[in-house]
């Protein structure tokens, strides 16, 4: 029998947030993406992850486009659905069964709210917006 190791959803949001961090110098940046990571919990518990990844191309602001991508790698990483993360996410959101999508929801509200935790982990030094 194979155990659940609890690192499995922290493990993957603390590198991706900590890799963008350390590749981003400009300050609204920053406080864009720690703002995001914050908000995707409530974002994604009220619209769901079809308008989320909607939302992935329409963003207009880079730091907040980052962290919406990043939380689609992640996720595709940890549920093993090949091909949400890539330019046709949306796509292959649209052709899930019913099971599958509300099982894919349920983990991408618990990896959002790994997200929201890391990023006042990580971002502990950007103010604004909280």
């Amino acid at each position: 029998m194979e155990t659940f190791d609890p690192r499995t959803l922290a493990k993957p949001v603390y590198e991706s947030l900590r890799q963008l961090r350390a590749q981003t110098r400009d300050q609204e940046k920053l406080k864009e993406q720690k703002n995001q990571a914050v908000e995707l919990y409530t974002y994604l518990s009220t619209w769901g992850l079809l308008r989320l990844k909607a939302e992935e191309d329409a963003l207009s602001q880079d730091g907040k486009k980052q962290v919406v991508k990043e939380f689609f790698s992640c996720l595709e990483e940890i549920s093993g659905q090949k091909g949400i993360a890539n330019s046709n996410g949306l796509d292959r959101l649209m052709g899930l069964g019913v099971e599958e999508y509300l099982g894919l929801t349920g983990l991408g509200l618990a990896l959002a709210q790994e997200f929201g935790f890391w990023a006042m982990a990580i971002y502990h030094d950007i103010k604004g917006g909280e």
